[in-house]
C-alpha cells in the first residue's frame, strides 16, 4: 500500500468511512488507535467549545456536542493549527436549528470575533490628517479585521448577555434585517448590529468607491441634506471605532 493510500484510509477511518482496517493494522495496535480515533473528536469537540462559547451557552451541553459531532463528520481540519477549525460551523448549525435564525447568527458572531483577534495589526488614521483630506476625490480603506454578517434576529443583544453573565433575553427576530459588523480595535475584537443602510454603505467602501460615490448613492436614498449628514455621521463613527485604515486619492 502506498503512503498516499494509507494517509487516506486512515482520514477515513477517523471520520468513520467503512476501510479495510486489517489490511494495514495488527491486532496489537488495534487498541491504541480506537484511543486515537476518540480522542480525535473530543480534541475537535473542546475546540469547538472554545470558539463557539457563547453558542455552547446558548444551546447547552448536550445540544452543543451533537452538533459539533455531525460539523466534525462534514468538515474534517484542514488547516495547520486546530485554532482554524470551526469555519462553516454556523452553516451545519443553520441546517440543524433551521427554525432558530439565532443560533447560526451567534455562532457566525463567535468565529468572526475569533478570527477578528487574529487577525493582522493594522494603524488607523489619525484624526488631525482630515483636513488635508480631497473628500471629492477621497477613497476610504478599511481594516483587514473588518467582517459583515447577517443580522435577522437579536444575536449580538444574546451574545452581550452571556458575555455579561447576565440572563439572556429570549431569541426574537428583528422588525428590519441589517447586519453585525466586526473588527479589532487595538488589541480588542468589537461588534455592534448595524442597519441595512450602513451595511450597504460599508459594502460601497470596501469596493474601493469614492466617499462622493457613497454620499450620491445616500442623496438618492435619503434626500441631499440627510444624505450628506448620514454620510457624515457614519464617516465619524468610523474613524472614532477604528475601522479607517487610510483614506486617499485614486491614483492618475
Amino acid at each position: 500500500m502506498s503512503l498516499a493510500a494509507l494517509q487516506r484510509d486512515f482520514r477515513d477511518w477517523l471520520t468513520d468511512v467503512p476501510v479495510a482496517m486489517d489490511d494495514w493494522v495488527d491486532g496489537h495496535a488495534r487498541a491504541g488507535l480506537d484511543i486515537y480515533h476518540n480522542a480525535y473528536r473530543v480534541q475537535l469537540v473542546e475546540c469547538l467549545k472554545d470558539t463557539f462559547a457563547k453558542t455552547f451557552l446558548w444551546l447547552g451541553e448536550d445540544a452543543f456536542i451533537d452538533a459539533a459531532r455531525v460539523h466534525i463528520e462534514r468538515t474534517p481540519p484542514s488547516g495547520w493549527t486546530l485554532g482554524a477549525y470551526g469555519v462553516r460551523f454556523d452553516e451545519t448549525l443553520a441546517d440543524l436549528y433551521p427554525d432558530d435564525a439565532e443560533v447560526a447568527e451567534l455562532a457566525w458572531l463567535d468565529w468572526a470575533l475569533s478570527r477578528a483577534f487574529e487577525g493582522p495589526d493594522a494603524a488607523t488614521i489619525a484624526a488631525d490628517t482630515l483636513a488635508q483630506i480631497d473628500w471629492d476625490r477621497a477613497i476610504l480603506h478599511l481594516i483587514p479585521s473588518v467582517r459583515i454578517g447577517r443580522a435577522c434576529t437579536n444575536a449580538g443583544a444574546i451574545w452581550s448577555a452571556l458575555e455579561a453573565q447576565d440572563a439572556p433575553p429570549a431569541a426574537v427576530l428583528l422588525p428590519n434585517a441589517g447586519a453585525m459588523l466586526v473588527w479589532r480595535q487595538d488589541f480588542t475584537p468589537c461588534f455592534r448590529t448595524i442597519e441595512a443602510i450602513e451595511q450597504r454603505a460599508l459594502k460601497i467602501v470596501g469596493s474601493g468607491s469614492s466617499f462622493t460615490a457613497l454620499c450620491t448613492i445616500l442623496i438618492e436614498q435619503l434626500g441631499e441634506e440627510a444624505g450628506i449628514a448620514h454620510a457624515g455621521s457614519m464617516l465619524a463613527e468610523w474613524i472614532d471605532h477604528g475601522l479607517i485604515l487610510a483614506i486617499n486619492e485614486p491614483k492618475e
